[in-house]
């Protein structure tokens, strides 16, 4: 009964369009007001020590990393880097934004600013080349959502700081799922542009390649500095996180200088409204995962869901159903903070690895970015390529099944996801 109110509550004050950190939070003090007898110094309490966590620091770390290197010609780098790779096969630019996304994805930690920075240089010289934009759209689009898998991820620091679960394992755990949807990305990719006979590059000769290599190094060594800081213990994931935004920052204004220092100011005033936005849902997120706590919601859920015998088959597919759903109506970062608290239990107690879990919440958040009417990547390559909405729909589909029999793979494949963190020693 208590879990129908809250959710009454959430679902109304969300469909009045109020922003979803402010409707958790009033939802929490609504239901604690009017249905309870908590006393508010216990809420108090709770809130200061649900953010006073250390893993929390990382997010305006890499969110303020992601800016440098946004702004700094990284992508640029990337990008001729990747075009000389692969530039030559069929889709050969398709191609090349799918591993430009790779590359930047591990360097940024965040979907919408890989698609900003890959798409606004890619998309206009794929038309120019000849290339559908519907195809440049659904490339860039689905690709750019690798920024939320393969690390480092903002959105797997929020799940460790809703279930207490290793920043690190979950960084390593998401390396070679990232790596196999990037490769199925551009199977679908150069399937279509086979299939379509889209354009091809002439192919750049050695002494190319290891130009525009050179010209990137700088940027791909920050991929380095964060795993294998973190690997070989010399960072946690929170320091390594200060360390990318320092070499961000060195990189972009001393060694590229496409940044000057008078521009700093701009990048730390961004990097700071984006930071303060995701800690304030943080923030209202604590609440209601304490209140949902103190009614032992998910305890009841978990023991509802056994005694009807659902297994783990069966939980898995109702929780990409409701992940999916979900995606509909919020971002990633909102379904994490929201969702983790609840199902995270159940998953345990049926004995599903935490990790494994993890990567399965942030598989579902890809594809929910791809998808209306609230995917974030489609609004965001909506602004680069002047497409509709409904347009951007038909254009990712091809790439948005494949996502979805991938999600399946990483679902009821766990070896996928846990293999590489137990092989390091991280579990």
């Amino acid at each position: 009964m208590n879990a129908a109110i809250i959710f009454c509550i959430l679902l109304a004050l969300m469909l009045t369009g109020m922003p979803i950190s402010i409707s958790l939070g009033l939802t929490v003090l609504s239901f604690i007001f009017l249905f309870t007898h908590v006393p508010l110094e216990s809420v108090a309490l709770k809130l200061f020590t649900g953010i006073e966590k250390f893993e929390i620091m990382a997010i305006p770390f890499f969110i303020l990393a992601g800016n440098f290197l946004t702004h700094g010609g990284v992508a640029r780098r990337m990008i001729r880097f990747a075009t000389d790779m692969v530039g030559h096969w069929h889709g050969g630019l398709g191609l090349a934004g799918v591993m430009a996304c790779a590359l930047f994805a591990a360097v940024s930690g965040s979907s919408p600013a890989t698609v900003v920075a890959i798409g606004s240089i890619l998309l206009p010289a794929m038309v120019k080349a000849g290339y559908p934009n519907r195809f440049g759209a659904g490339v860039i689009t689905t690709s750019g959502a690798l920024g939320i898998l393969i690390p480092p991820s903002i959105v797997m620091v929020m799940y460790s700081v809703a279930t207490n679960t290793s920043v690190g394992a979950l960084f390593m755990a998401g390396v070679l799922p990232g790596l196999g949807l990037a490769a199925v990305l551009g199977g679908v990719t150069w399937y279509r542009a086979r299939k379509y006979d889209y354009p091809r590059m002439p192919k750049a000769d050695f002494a190319a390649r290891w130009k525009s290599f050179r010209e990137s190094v700088w940027g791909l060594f920050l991929i380095f500095v964060v795993m294998g800081g973190i690997y070989s213990g010399i960072f946690t994931p929170t320091e390594a996180a200060a360390m990318s935004a320092v070499y961000a920052f060195i990189v972009a204004v001393f060694v590229y200088k496409d940044m000057s220092l008078k521009d700093v100011p701009k990048v730390l005033l961004n990097s700071a409204n984006m930071s303060a936005m995701l800690l304030y849902i943080i923030t209202n997120a604590v609440l209601f995962s304490f209140i949902m706590t103190n009614e032992n919601i998910p305890q009841a859920l978990a023991e509802w869901l056994l005694g009807n015998g659902l297994g783990v088959v069966a939980f898995l597919l109702a929780v990409n159903v409701i992940l999916l759903l979900a995606g509909n109506f919020m971002e990633p970062s909102s379904i994490v903070l929201i969702f983790a608290p609840i199902l995270f239990p159940v998953a345990m107690k049926l004995g599903i690895d935490p990790v494994h879990f993890g990567i399965i919440m942030v598989v579902n958040m890809e594809v929910g970015m791809c998808h209306p009417p609230v995917g974030l990547n489609l609004y965001v390559a909506s602004g680069i390529t002047k497409m509709g909405i409904t347009d951007l729909t038909v254009a990712v589909w091809p790439w948005l099944l494949s996502m979805l029999g991938f999600l399946v793979v990483v679902t009821y494949w766990p070896g996928l996801s846990i293999w590489l963190p137990k092989t390091l020693g991280m579990m």
